[in-house]
């Protein structure tokens, strides 16, 4: 324990660690050369969050009954777990899995049983433990079947492309950590163990960015041309600087492939989205970049700039 609080050292650790990390992407963010990190720099920050008031939660310091404490800790601890779903199905291009478990529904879901399997039940028991095991035992078993779910989900054994099987395993490992806390919350008080699974998810989610940008960096010759298309569609002819505002990291992967010659089928099956998916990515990217078809991108993007 530190600062004569609750927290741990570990979480102390993970709060430092995920500060940093924020700062640094919002540092890239300002400086222009990454203009897509909005997503990730809000989960960032819902895990500094997570980490403080987790960490931080419950003292006697804090004003008002220790019921409030805990609907705050367990609050953002739900919200982060639905950012998480949500960093995902953006990820995969997944607008909902099965049982009709789109982002809303799961809100929804996770609401309702808050306050029907935990903030009910205290009110009548009083009893915090009463009300932890009531709530996350069920919780545990809607995680762990979203877990087999989005593990189905992203499973492709045809799929040899590095990167993409990278990111499947680090998607698998936030995914799991999603499915562990509310078994860890319901075994005991362990922060160091609750904290160290749950910052796992965002450190596999930070290796995943890290990996798509050493990607985009690792062929920038073959997307010269597209990366300097400003938002009127002129060629940056500057090589200090890569530009890319106009597209999105999806569209960037999916243009590669389409430079690549790769077929619309084929990119799905690589990426794990529908085919009709890639068409409406191609779609986007060929009016971005100011060309009506395939062909034509291929042969406006094809060769490598001229120096």
């Amino acid at each position: 324990m530190m600062f004569g609080t609750s927290i741990h050292w570990t979480t102390f650790f993970y709060l430092l660690a995920d500060s940093v990390i924020v700062l640094i992407a919002i540092y890239i963010s300002k400086k222009k050369t990454r203009n897509d990190l909005k997503r990730f720099i809000n989960l960032g920050l819902l895990f500094i969050t997570y980490n403080f008031t987790g960490g931080f939660l419950p003292t006697d310091k804090f004003p008002g009954p220790i019921i409030l404490q805990y609907i705050i800790t367990y609050g953002i601890a739900i919200a982060l777990c639905i950012y998480i779903v949500y960093y995902l199905y953006e990820e995969y291009d997944i607008i909902v899995l099965k049982f009709n478990s789109s982002i809303k529904n799961i809100i929804i879901i996770s609401a309702i049983s808050y306050v029907a399997l935990y903030l009910i039940p205290y009110y009548f028991t009083k009893s915090l433990i009463a009300s932890k095991y009531l709530f996350n035992i069920p919780i545990s078993l809607l995680t762990f079947t979203f877990l087999v779910v989005f593990c189905r989900r992203i499973s492709n054994p045809k799929n040899t492309s590095p990167i993409i099987l990278r990111r499947n395993k680090l998607s698998l490992i936030s995914a799991g950590s999603i499915a562990l806390l509310p078994i860890l919350t319901a075994i005991g008080d362990y922060q160091w163990l609750t904290f160290s699974v749950m910052n796992l998810a965002f450190y596999a989610i930070t290796v995943i960015e890290i990996d798509r940008y050493l990607y985009i960096l690792a062929h920038h010759s073959r997307m010269y041309e597209v990366f300097a298309l400003t938002k009127k569609k002129h060629i940056v002819t500057s090589e200090s600087k890569i530009v890319y505002e106009d597209l999105t990291r999806r569209e960037i992967e999916i243009a590669l492939c389409i430079l690549n010659n790769v077929s619309y089928k084929k990119i799905a099956q690589e990426l794990f989205i529908a085919e009709s998916t890639v068409s409406k990515h191609a779609s986007n990217i060929f009016k971005k970049t100011g060309v009506k078809n395939k062909r034509q991108f291929i042969s406006r993007f094809k060769k490598k700039p001229s120096k």
